[in-house]
């Protein structure tokens, strides 16, 4: 397949000079006269595979345009594109910029035509092979969805900074088809699976397999049962169809899906902790009847029987904090308090001040509507956001947020506090009216307060 390369230069000769030398050498170009134009087109139609970017434009120039260009990358999570600065301009303090700025290289005007060829395949080479590797470490080789590895890393990130449901997806009756088809087969039906899946969840969710005929994925946006039932439904349906397509119109073998739900940020951000919840939900679906749903809800949620062996290895993975990110830390009510109780000693032995908040939001119009709720979740995503990352909170009803700052001083609280709701206001979401009470802890060694 032909390179794609983007050029962005306000010259009309240069552009067509470089359009000349790169399509007569079989590459793909586009020729755009602004930052501003590039940006908009970018976003619009995907990125190429390398860009040549003037640096002296009226308006944004190529320093500009390049930083705007990186948070694009970063907004869509992409992997940096090759940029290539065009400038006349040999100052060294340019180039030690540009290169500090994530520039690939320089290339002079006027261009030479064999340089400029041979920078372009040496970096598009490079830049090839990054792409592999990365590849072979985050993809599953036989469905293409993200390995296990690389699920909890993307999955980390995304149930810290969005909202939607995490999906625990677990086939049915799979074993059958090793056993009476073989595992050609097998292989052919977890393809056509992770496709569904795929297929099945809004548009910049993501999917995982974390075993052999486990899968996950984080459906952005995802707030609503009927939604999940939806997403379920047109799973099993087409898998019904697929497992007909691969195995024939008798096949006997009662293929679907079983799926396990849990909301995020409603009872947390920990991904690993999520996993697990949504897997109790999983366990009650294949445990009445299979090829359905269910939503954890901590008060009707059955409870799968813990395993009682185990290895320092995996508990050592289990309990593995891989990044700490600079944010409050949100739990569930039932890991909530042994963090609370063990932090409140810890102040009590070494004279920390604390403070206690609870905060209640309430729609002006008194209508508990799923925009309600969706706002609810929207105000945890702000104090994880807001907070430090030694503070912890939960949600402990469906209006309700409990806040422990787990080491301020009194004279701080009032400060925190006001620019939390401030900022909160700043988002300009409209009829939700939000009150809060709060309890100073100053603890002393002998647990007087």
């Amino acid at each position: 397949m032909a390179k794609w390369i983007i050029v962005v230069d306000d010259d009309t000769t240069n552009l067509k000079m470089a359009g000349h030398i790169l399509s007569k050498n079989n590459m793909r170009v586009t020729a755009l006269k602004s930052g501003a134009s590039f940006l908009e087109y970018v976003n619009t139609n995907g990125v190429p595979d390398l860009v040549l970017l003037d640096i002296k434009m009226p308006g944004m120039d190529g320093f500009e345009t390049l930083v705007k260009f990186r948070e694009l990358e970063k907004e869509k999570d992409l992997m940096k594109t090759p940029v290539i600065f065009l400038t006349a301009d040999e100052d060294v303090a340019t180039e030690k910029r540009g290169f500090e700025v994530g520039v690939s290289d320089f290339i002079r005007k006027p261009f030479d035509p064999d340089v400029l060829l041979r920078r372009l395949d040496n970096i598009l080479s490079n830049s090839q092979e990054m792409h592999s590797l990365k590849n072979e470490a985050t993809i599953d080789k036989l469905t293409g969805l993200l390995n296990k590895s690389a699920t909890a890393t993307e999955f980390s990130k995304m149930c810290l900074e969005k909202i939607g449901c995490l999906l625990m997806i677990d086939l049915d009756s799979f074993k059958l088809v090793n056993d009476i088809y073989g595992h050609q087969m097998g292989d052919k039906v977890l393809i056509s699976c992770s496709e569904i899946i795929r297929s099945s969840v809004p548009e910049g969710s993501k999917c995982g397999r974390i075993g052999g005929d486990e899968f996950t994925a984080f459906a952005l946006g995802i707030t609503s049962d009927s939604d999940v039932a939806d997403i379920t439904k047109r799973i099993n349906s087409e898998i019904t169809k697929s497992a007909k397509e691969l195995m024939g119109e008798d096949v006997n073998i009662p293929l679907g899906a079983s799926v396990g739900g849990i909301y995020v940020p409603r009872y947390g951000n920990d991904y690993n902790a999520l996993l697990k919840l949504a897997d109790k939900a999983l366990y009650n679906v294949k445990k009445n009847g299979k090829h359905g749903y269910e939503l954890y809800d901590e008060d009707t949620t059955e409870t799968e029987p813990e395993q009682t062996v185990c290895d320092i290895r995996t508990l050592s993975e289990i309990l593995g904090e891989r990044a700490i990110h600079d944010v409050a830390l949100q739990l569930d009510k039932d890991s909530f308090a042994p963090v609370y109780r063990y932090v409140i000693r810890y102040n009590m032995r070494h004279n920390i001040e604390a403070c206690k908040a609870l905060f209640t939001l309430a729609p002006e119009d008194g209508n508990y509507s799923p925009a309600f709720y969706d706002s609810m979740d929207e105000f945890g995503n702000h104090i994880r956001k807001s907070l430090f990352k030694s503070d912890i909170f939960m949600r402990c009803g469906k209006n309700q947020y409990f806040v422990f700052f787990t080491e301020i001083k009194k004279d701080h609280v009032d400060m925190v506090l006001t620019n939390l709701i401030n900022t909160w206001k700043e988002k300009n979401i409209p009829n939700i009216t939000i009150s809060f009470e709060t309890e100073i802890m100053n603890v002393l060694a002998d647990g007087t307060k």
